[in-house]
This record gives C-alpha cells, sequence and structure tokens, in this order.
C-alpha cells in the first residue's frame, strides 16, 4: 500500500497513534494490505461510488478502497483514538473522505447518502456486524439506497449468511438475506491477518439487493422466522402455536409435521403473507 499511496505503513501508524485493539469495541486491525484490497475489488468497480466505511480503526481498508478510486468515503469511527490517523488519509485524499464519529447502530445512512451509487464495504467490529446488517436488509422501502454490501464477519456468520434450507447453518439470518439479496461468500480472511489475531477464521461477504423480492411484510417475516427457529428442532405446529399453529399451516399449504430448516425462503413468505390473512379471518370471527 506504502507503494500505491505513499502513506507509512500501518503498524508505523498504530504504533505512532498507540492504536491497541480493544476488545470491548470488537476491533481487530487488519493489516495485511494485499487482502484490504482484495476486499476493496470484491465490491466491484468503485470509480463512480459512495462508499459507506463502519470501523476504520487506522485505515488499512479505508486506503485501499481510496486508492482504488472510489468517488468519496463517508467512514463512521467511535474510537476516537483513531481519528488523528484517519485524518492524515483524508489529508492525503483532500475531499475524498469524510470521516464521521459516532455509533454506527444509531447512524442514519440513508440520511447521509449522497447522490448516485452506494456501496457499503467494511470488516465489521464482530459485536455488532449481525445487526448492522439486519438494519440495512428491512428498510422500509426496497430497493435500498445501497447498491452492494461487502462486509466481513466471522466465517460462522458467513455461512448462517448464504445457507439455504437443508444446512445446519440455514436459520432466520439466511432467510432474512435470502429474501432481499443474492449472497456469496467471497474468500477467508485467517486469523494472522489481524492484530490481534482472533480466535476464529473470517470471511468475506458480498450481497446484492433482489430488484423484486418475494412481496412480503418484513413485520410478519421476522415472526414467523423468530418463532420457527427460535425452536428449530420442534415440528413447525408446535413453534409456531403463539401465531396460529396448525390453522396457519394449513392456510399457507405446509405440512405441520415440518420443521424450520426444511422450509425455503418461498414458504416462509407464504407462513408471513399467510399471518395477515388468519389474522384477518380472526378479526371476522371467520
Amino acid at each position: 500500500m506504502a507503494a500505491l499511496d505513499g502513506l507509512p505503513p500501518l503498524r508505523d501508524v498504530i504504533q505512532r497513534h498507540g492504536l491497541d485493539a480493544r476488545k470491548a469495541l470488537g476491533q481487530n486491525f487488519l493489516l495485511d494490505l494485499n487482502l484490504t484490497q482484495k476486499i476493496a475489488r470484491t465490491a466491484g468497480a468503485l470509480e463512480e461510488a459512495t462508499v459507506f466505511e463502519v470501523g476504520p480503526g487506522p485505515g488499512g481498508l479505508t486506503r485501499a478502497i481510496l486508492a482504488l478510486g472510489a468517488k468519496k468515503v463517508i467512514a463512521i469511527e467511535r474510537d476516537s483514538r483513531c481519528l488523528p490517523a484517519l485524518a492524515e488519509i483524508a489529508d492525503h485524499y483532500p475531499g475524498r473522505l469524510e470521516v464521521i464519529e459516532g455509533d454506527a447502530l444509531k447512524t442514519d445512512f440513508e440520511a447521509l447518502a449522497p447522490e448516485g451509487p452506494i456501496k457499503i464495504i467494511a470488516n465489521l467490529p464482530y459485536n455488532v456486524g449481525t445487526q448492522l446488517l439486519v438494519n440495512w436488509l428491512l428498510p422500509k422501502a426496497w430497493p435500498p439506497f445501497w447498491q452492494s454490501l461487502t462486509l466481513m464477519f466471522q466465517k460462522e456468520v458467513g455461512e448462517r449468511i448464504v445457507a439455504c434450507e437443508d444446512d445446519d447453518h440455514y436459520g432466520r439470518l439466511s432467510v432474512l438475506c435470502g429474501w432481499r439479496t443474492e449472497a456469496r461468500m467471497a474468500f477467508d480472511v485467517p486469523p494472522q491477518a489481524f492484530t490481534p489475531p482472533p480466535k476464529v477464521t473470517s470471511t468475506v461477504v458480498h450481497l446484492t439487493p433482489r430488484e423484486t423480492p418475494i412481496p412480503c411484510a418484513v413485520s410478519n417475516l421476522e415472526k414467523v422466522t423468530q418463532a420457527a427457529f427460535g425452536q428449530r428442532r420442534k415440528m413447525l405446529r408446535q413453534s409456531l402455536k403463539p401465531l396460529g399453529g396448525e390453522s396457519l399451516l394449513v392456510k399457507a399449504g405446509i405440512d405441520p409435521a415440518r420443521r424450520a430448516e426444511t422450509l425455503s425462503v418461498e414458504e416462509f413468505c407464504l407462513l408471513a403473507n399467510s399471518l395477515v390473512i388468519t389474522k384477518a379471518s380472526r378479526e371476522v370471527g371467520t
């Protein structure tokens, strides 16, 4: 990276600014500059895009995104210790890096988004990564404000994101991702690429929005997936009992003896839509 952008090596930056990674913030700094470039390239062409990055830390991935031509990077960083290091990058790329100090979970990304294509690229803090993904998956309007998500998670989370029915990793997150996006695991990142090395392998996942997901109320899909996978080893007639149980399943045309992990995304959408019918039937006394 130093050869590409003329900035100091990341290890020097971390040492100079005293940036020890903090477990409480879910920090694991990625120092392998070949990998940061590989992550940025996974997002596709960046020249016309504004990129949101969460938790840039000392800025290794930020530098890769900018070096590969992103029109602008808007970085959300909670750790004030990292701001001076990021300011050096901003000075090196005048007008192309905006750093916002704050909590990504409380950030309205859509309100910050300028005109033009938006991509989100991030080595997400482990402790908030899944919730951030769900937030980006479930806006009221669809297609969303973002064009793609290129995100790093623990490998176990990545496997849950891309899993299909009858897979041990298949669960609520799989259904939400499969409903609204096309998701793929791009490549794994070994623990030794980070400082400090985590105890698990990480993986980069790339998601693009489906233009026309199956029509379905988000709140109902969340209810049926939460109930079904909350007791995933039980038959659906039992796990979905609070939502109507067997009558709900019959309306959706699904065998009440099946279990959650055997249902496709389409069948979960049928259940969510049948939940509306079931509620309406109860209201009119039928």
